[in-house]
């Protein structure tokens, strides 16, 4: 039955290995999303959820940030997106009796997989100091523990407030608010260990930390490059997209080190022939080494400026500056060094180079593979060179296309949650306020770990997410949130970060993307903003899972006034009972929000200015869109060492493990496997079949372990080898991170393999 969470933890190292499929979603998919909604919520709930996921009058997927467009199916969500809402509207529960009967350090030995399994939390509850185990605590008894810690710190910087990206707008910018108000700009989140780099490198080179392309752009594009980028799996709504854009006659090139069965065909569930049949995808698919990017489109933009009128010369002059530098470090680009690097051949290079000068409208997407490593900030901005050079910014169907992860990751960084706030923000909000923000820069996701570890920070609050399971250096990370004060989580499940505590813990249990929210007798409305910048309502249809649960905004504004107490001239009461005033405020501080209210009450919401793509317009500090010259830069292997690649198996979202199936990859009941190009493996005399343990290798000379992986031969390029996060999350070091952005390095570790 739905209600019923299994009891035991299964096996998760002894995975079955099948042959990997050549195509995504189809019938399987759709067994699938109706076999887990049935289990977790069952039959009657599920049709009256899903009905509503990403529907204009109900509620955002709690999952990716995939926009959705004007026309919509009934069906508007995807396996991965069933199964997030799924656990959220799960009829399970972790009532007060569960946390009597399963100590902390029992919490510990559990997998990720069990305790998410669970179900949703229905009470507050609290870890004393010296106690062995959560027991139920009162609300404001729980604000109470908080503002003692808080106020008795000898600075607000001793403070650190995470966001996951599923924070609505509203709760966000309360969160922040409070944050500032407090006195602090340490506000960490999970941008810092995605999306930094593209926003650092967008930032610098055309004025705008965001992407430039819309969903109908997408489907007026003459060539989409997909980078480091794996949409069946992470984003499969994208998969539709990109199905679109190949019947109106687009080309797709796939640039990756493993094939990804979306990529190659698509069978669209919404569609009887798309069931049956599906779309074939990539035209080229440039299978390159991990890290090679930077050299692969560098090599392609000498071979622009070689071809005579490949260049959209009269964009350059008018648009652009650097572009001579820029010229010059292009041409010194090496035909063997490039080959190196990508590990392509050049009849590959060539046939994409053939496809670039016969588009038009060129958008370049990645995500995750191309942003987290050391020199992924310079790999971003030869994309955005890349793009510039044939005027492919600000033009119908052209354009950079960074595709966010988690829903609303990008909203919580437009209302400002950021550690390095612009004046012009501060300056904004203090007005509105009356306060007076910190101008000095807080802490990201690695400075917050090295402040718990130092002793620089003493309280951690994190508003949602799964700070522990999700961040690098597994073993320093969890022994630095281990000696915090106090650890605070604002959760609807249970997580790994629940059971890694600081002196004292609590538990705060928040109603989700499905519940429906009613303040002060009246139904509340959130908002979120897409990957590509629209802003929409979320409406929850459920009943809340406990009359016991809080909203986001009620949670944060019952901090503030337990913490800043009268001295504080914030209507935090009013902010708790009525959203809209929220919105109000909003629309005077954040650019692009004007008359918020009236806007979002529009069907599917509102779209963010953009000047780069609205005007042609490059808000940075020359004034135009800057090309950029940076050294190349790869990765240079050991001998008998392979370059390791974190990755999501199909049945997880982040942290969140759905299941222990990785079907696309034919992986079956596990998830400690590491998958090794075969010619890779003969070299290293590693078996299919065989369990190894990986060790990292890093300049810093420690040494770390992930033990017992079953090795499967899979073809991803040579010199390169995946393996699913957070299982391997122990392996990337705190200090090995993206230059510029401070991005964990989580897709560029150096591993050798030792028999267990």
């Amino acid at each position: 039955m739905a209600t019923k969470p299994p009891t035991g933890d299964p096996v998760q190292d002894a995975p079955r290995v099948e042959a990997a499929q050549h195509s995504a979603a189809g019938l399987p998919a759709v067994a699938q999303s109706l076999r887990i909604a049935q289990q977790q919520m069952g039959i009657r709930r599920s049709a009256r959820t899903l009905l509503k996921v990403n529907q204009k009058n109900g509620f955002d997927c709690p999952g990716c940030a995939w926009p959705e467009g004007d026309k919509r199916h009934i069906a508007e969500f995807c396996e991965n997106g069933a199964k997030a809402v799924a656990e959220e509207a799960t009829l399970r529960r972790v009532t007060p009796e569960f946390f009597a009967a399963h100590p902390v350090a029992d919490l510990a030995e559990r997998s990720g997989y069990w305790l998410g399994q669970q179900g949703r939390i229905t009470q507050p509850v609290y870890l004393p100091e010296g106690a062995d185990r959560y027991e139920a605590v009162t609300w404001e008894r729980a604000f109470e523990i908080i503002a003692e810690e808080l106020t008795a710190l000898d600075s607000p910087d001793e403070a650190l407030f995470y966001t996951s990206g599923r924070t609505s707008n509203e709760a966000a910018f309360l969160f922040q608010l409070f944050a500032r108000e407090f006195g602090t700009n340490n506000l960490p989140d999970c941008s810092n260990m995605c999306h930094e780099s593209s926003g650092s490198a967008l930032t610098e080179t055309i004025g705008v930390g965001k992407g430039s392309v819309s969903l109908e752009d997408l489907h007026q594009a003459d060539l989409i490059i997909v980078a480091g980028q794996n949409p069946g799996t992470n984003h499969p709504r994208m998969l539709s997209a990109l199905e679109q854009a190949k019947k109106a006659g687009a080309k797709i090139i796939s640039v990756n080190p493993l094939p990804e069965a979306g990529l190659e065909r698509f069978k669209n569930p919404q569609t009887p022939s798309g069931m049956l049949r599906g779309a074939a995808l990539t035209d080229l698919f440039l299978q390159i080494r991990i890290g090679g990017d930077q050299a692969l489109f560098r090599l392609l933009n000498k071979l622009i400026l070689q071809t005579e009128g490949a260049v959209d010369t009269a964009f350059v002059e008018e648009h652009t500056h650097g572009y001579e530098e820029f010229v010059r470090a292009a041409h010194e680009a090496d035909w063997d060094e490039t080959l190196t690097a990508t590990g392509l051949d050049r009849p590959a290079i060539e046939r994409a180079l053939a496809m670039v000068l016969a588009s038009r409208r060129t958008i370049v997407c990645w995500a995750m593979g191309l942003t987290q490593h050391k020199h992924s900030v310079p790999t971003i901005r030869e994309i955005v060179n890349f793009l510039l050079l044939r005027g492919d910014i600000g033009r119908p169907g052209a354009g950079v296309c960074p595709v966010r992860g988690h829903s609303n990751v990008q909203g919580d960084r437009t209302m400002g949650i950021f550690e390095r706030p612009s004046d012009s923000f501060l300056d904004a909000l203090d007005k509105e306020f009356g306060i007076t923000s910190p101008r000095h820069h807080g802490y990201d996701v690695v400075r917050s770990i090295r402040a718990l570890r130092d002793g620089d920070a003493k309280v951690f609050f994190a508003m949602g997410g799964n700070f522990v399971a999700a961040t690098p250096d597994t073993a320093v990370t969890e022994a630095a949130v281990r000696k915090a004060r106090l650890t605070v989580h604002v959760s609807t499940k249970l997580n790994r970060s629940h059971a890694v505590t600081g002196t004292r813990a609590l538990i705060l249990p928040t109603l989700g993307r499905t519940d429906k929210d009613v303040q002060d007798g009246r139904k509340q409305v959130v908002s979120v903003e897409d990957s590509m910048g629209m802003v929409h309502a979320s409406r929850g249809n459920l009943t809340p899972a406990s009359p016991h649960l809080l909203s986001e905004p009620a949670i944060v504004a019952r901090l503030a006034r337990a913490v800043l107490g009268p001295s504080s001239a914030t209507p935090w009461e009013e902010f708790e009972k009525d959203y809209a005033a929220v919105r109000d405020r909003i629309s005077r501080v954040v650019p692009g929000f004007e008359d918020f209210n009236a806007r979002l009450a529009a069907p599917g919401g509102f779209a963010l200015p953009h000047a780069p793509r609205d005007e042609r317009r490059f808000p940075t500090a020359t004034g135009k869109a800057n090309f950029t010259a940076a050294p190349v830069e790869y990765p240079h292997l050991p001998e008998g060492r392979l370059l390791l690649q974190t990755l999501r198996s199909h049945d997880q979202y982040n942290t969140t493990v759905y299941g222990l199936d990785d079907r696309y990859r034919g992986i079956k009941d596990g998830r400690r496997v590491v998958l090794v190009n075969p010619d890779d493996a003969a070299a290293l005399g590693l078996a299919d079949g065989a369990y190894t343990d990986l060790v990292g290798e890093w300049r810093d000379g420690v040494e770390r372990r992930a033990p017992g992986f079953r090795v499967v031969h899979y073809p991803t390029a040579r010199g390169c080898a995946a393996a699913y996060y957070p299982e391997t999350n122990v392996l990337v070091p705190l200090d090995s991170t993206a230059d510029t952005s401070n991005t964990p390095a989580s897709k560029s570790v150096v591993i050798r393999f030792e028999q267990p």
